[in-house]
Order: C-alpha cells, then structure tokens, then sequence
C-alpha cells in the first residue's frame, strides 16, 4: 500500500472514538482532502505533540457562533466535525509545527469529556455517506450537473488547474466528489459547516448545485497566494 492510501484508510474497529478536538472559528476540513495548519498556540501544540506520539488523529471542528468572548477557554462547537491524520509535520523553532492533515471521516461529537490536557476532547461517533436507494436513478444526473457547475468556475490557468483537471478526469464516488469541491470553492464557513454535517449525499450535492449555481465566475476557487496547491498554511 503507498504512504498516501495508507494515511486516507481508516479502520473503525481500531478507532477508540476518543478524539483529540482542535476547534478553529474558520477552518472546516472535509474527508478526501488535505488541510496544510500552522499550529502556534501551546495547547495546540501539546495537541499536535500527543498525536504525533499516538495515533496521529485529530478532529478538526468549528467554534458555534458567539464564541469570540470565550475563544481561550471551552465555547460551544458546532456537533459534526472531521477527523482527521496528520500526514507530515515540520517541527518549528519554539515548539511550533508545521503540519499537513488529511481528512478521513465525519464524526459527530457525542460528548465532550472532563477537562485533563489543555485541549479539548471528546466522545465521537463516525458518521458513514449515506446513498438513499430512491436516489439511485437521478444521482448519475446530480453528478454530472454538479461537475458542469463546477467546471463552469474552474480557472482557466493557474497553479491548481491542473490537479483539479485530474480530478475531474477521475471517476469518484458523489460523495468523495461533493467534500473536495465543498472544500476547494471559497464558500462561507457557514455553507461549509452545512455541507460536512449532511451525511445523505444526495442532500449535500443538492445543497452543493444550488450553491455553486448562485456563484459567478471570479475568484471562486481556493487560489495559493505562493502558486503551491495543497494551499498556503492556515494559522490556528
């Protein structure tokens, strides 16, 4: 198995269903993509440090509304987020780090577990693509709406044209195919959040078409301001 397919597996049965939470107001990780996160804050780094001597898992969930009066403390979460496995990692000057997560699984959280580290953690359940059977028929007609859709926004050029342009030349699952775009398309943290927390796929390419439909060609697609793609690092 190459070093990539084994990052993107993941094996419920060795799962503990104890996730590390690493909450941000506006980063929302989808599976089958790659989240680049530059990790300065110590609690952060005491995470980032637990994992890489662990399991390397780390669920990445966003902060409800209303959270700014208490970001430093324990504010409320929105209740799905995505686990993901650190990939690689560059270890920085003063304890910092570089690293590179990939998305694995939805995960709802369950319960968020009495304070012992200076992250959070919590009870997770993971949350499978659901493929309604009545669907069936139209979801080859959803797909191919939504990839036109998309295509429709695509750059012409540009440092991440041609990745996607093997994307859209591969065959994906519907469900696969709706998180990359969800992640790769600028939408607000609140769409974003919307679309990871619907698990019945043809709901979420619904959701998905209707609003890359409402979106004018521009600058709609996440553009790396160094010309690299996976995008620049976000900061925690």
């Amino acid at each position: 198995m190459s070093d990539l397919a084994e990052d993107l597996s993941f094996r419920p049965e060795e799962f503990s269903g104890r996730a590390r939470l690493f909450p941000l107001p506006n980063v929302v990780l989808f599976p089958h993509v790659l989240q680049p996160l530059h990790v300065f804050e110590p609690r952060y780094r005491e995470l980032v440090a637990e994992s890489l001597a662990g399991d390397k898992l780390v669920a990445m969930c966003v902060l409800a509304p209303g959270w700014e009066p208490d970001y430093e403390g324990r504010p409320p979460l929105t209740p799905v987020a995505c686990l993901g496995r650190i990939m690689t990692h560059h270890s920085l000057e003063g304890g910092r780090y570089n690293i590179l997560l990939v998305g694995l699984k939805r995960v709802g959280l369950v319960r968020e577990l009495p304070p012992t580290r200076s992250f959070r953690e919590a009870e997770v359940e993971v949350i499978d693509d659901h493929y309604p059977s009545k669907g069936r028929a139209r979801r080859q007609d959803l797909q191919r709406r939504l990839l036109d859709e998309f295509k429709r926004l695509l750059p012409k050029s540009g440092p991440i044209h041609e990745p996607l342009e093997q994307l859209l030349a591969a065959e994906v699952p519907l469900g696969m195919f709706t998180d990359i775009v969800a992640y790769t398309i600028n939408f607000g943290v609140k769409i974003k959040q919307q679309l990871l927390a619907e698990r019945n796929v043809d709901r979420r390419a619904a959701t998905l078409l209707a609003a890359l439909a409402g979106m004018t060609q521009g600058e709609p697609i996440r553009q790396p301001r160094t010309g690299s793609f996976p995008p620049d690092f976000s900061e925690n």
